[in-house]
């Protein structure tokens, strides 16, 4: 398996909790999230929805969907959540919020493993570019939750 860790950062002028609720509402992700094909909830979980399972699926700009389940293993309201993949991305994202002034920070960890054999065999050469789309689908997250939250994203990266 391919190795990959990301950090992504986003800067919105919305305070934290409305952040907070689009991004905790991973059901919805496709209504603004370009690139997010679906966000099923196979089981809801606690009250805070740890251990709440979601099927995804994602199109990126490059010609491949990629399909795994999330299980939410974290909750503390609205400064963290965490989940670990398994499927065709194995590992673990957490999301962090802070806010400051009503700007609002968040930084997201995506610590994965592919594990379809063709990106493993292409690893090598195309690191660069998959590393490339990943930052392509995550930019569109940011446009897309700025349009949702009708703010400016002042930064994504």
């Amino acid at each position: 398996m391919a190795d990959y860790s990301f950090l992504t950062t986003w800067l919105l002028e919305a305070p934290r909790e409305r952040v907070w609720e689009a991004i905790y509402a991973q059901e919805r992700w496709p209504e603004w999230w370009r690139g997010v094909e679906a966000a099923d909830e196979v089981h809801p979980g606690d009250g805070d929805r740890v251990g709440a399972v979601s099927r995804m699926r994602w199109r990126s700009f490059l010609p491949y969907r990629i399909e795994f389940e999330v299980t939410t293993t974290r909750v503390e309201r609205p400064h963290l959540m965490e989940g670990r993949a398994v499927g065709g991305l194995d590992g673990v994202g957490r999301w962090r919020l802070y806010e400051d002034d009503g700007v609002t920070a968040v930084l997201y960890e995506w610590n994965v493993a592919t594990t379809k054999p063709w990106m493993n065999l292409l690893a090598p050469l195309a690191r660069p570019v998959f590393e490339w789309n990943h930052d392509w689908v995550m930019a569109r997250g940011a446009e897309g939750l700025a349009r949702l939250l009708g703010c400016r994203l002042l930064a994504s990266g």
